[in-house]
């Protein structure tokens, strides 16, 4: 399954790091960051809570970039 969530980023190096933080998140699948448009989305795997892996996803995207924002 694959959602879409806006975000706030600084800048296009910021909006990279949370990209790899996302797809290195257990339970996704992938992950793309679209600085220019403001969005995130991401492909869950198979049979996960998408609730508890956006939670994931937020703390770890906060861990390289602490001003972040993800709305879900």
């Amino acid at each position: 399954m694959k959602k879409t969530y806006k975000i706030e980023v600084d800048c296009a190096n910021c909006a990279n790091k949370m990209e790899e933080a996302t797809k290195n998140t257990k339970g996704v699948k992938d992950a793309v960051v679209n600085f220019m448009t403001l969005k995130l989305t991401v492909e869950f795997e198979e049979g996960v809570n998408v609730d508890s892996v956006m939670k994931e996803v937020i703390k770890n995207c906060k861990v390289v970039e602490d001003d972040c924002e993800i709305y879900v």
